[in-house]
């Protein structure tokens, strides 16, 4: 099935494609990337800065996040999967609510490895009302 919209542009669907959820979430410190099918019940990789890379410091950076992304869409090509659509995920609630710096490098290893990209969603925790952070009154004491 063809979509003849624009004579120049032709964007070829077929039926046959199985599509998943891509799942990134990104700290400072971390970035997983947890594709799954598309009902999330099944995983079928995940794969963490932490794994791309053998120093510590370095989980967070923007190159293991796409070495991490690379791995996990190839082993979800080899499971069949050929589009993914997107979870975005900062940390959230009481901390940062912006996604840390591996999660634009991992969007960009997935669509190298030739995995189309579907819909996009940030799926941050931010509460709605003013819950109290932890440590009391006067703070964390060390």
């Amino acid at each position: 099935m063809t979509s003849n919209h624009n004579p120049r542009i032709r964007v070829i669907i077929m039926k046959d494609d199985k599509w998943g959820i891509a799942h990134i979430y990104s700290s400072e410190n971390n970035t997983i990337v947890h594709i799954t099918d598309i009902s999330g019940a099944e995983t079928i990789s995940r794969i963490t800065g932490g794994m791309a890379t053998d120093r510590d410091k370095d989980k967070g950076k923007a190159f293991p996040a796409m070495k991490a992304a690379r791995r996990a869409a190839e082993e979800a090509i080899e499971k069949g999967i050929r589009g993914v659509h997107l979870r975005i995920r900062a940390p959230g609630g009481h901390k940062k609510k912006i996604p840390g710096e591996g999660a634009q490098p991992a969007i960009r290893g997935l669509v190298r490895t030739g995995l189309r990209i579907g819909r996009i969603k940030d799926v941050t925790p931010v509460p709605h009302d003013t819950t109290r952070k932890p440590g009391g009154r006067r703070g964390r004491r060390v």
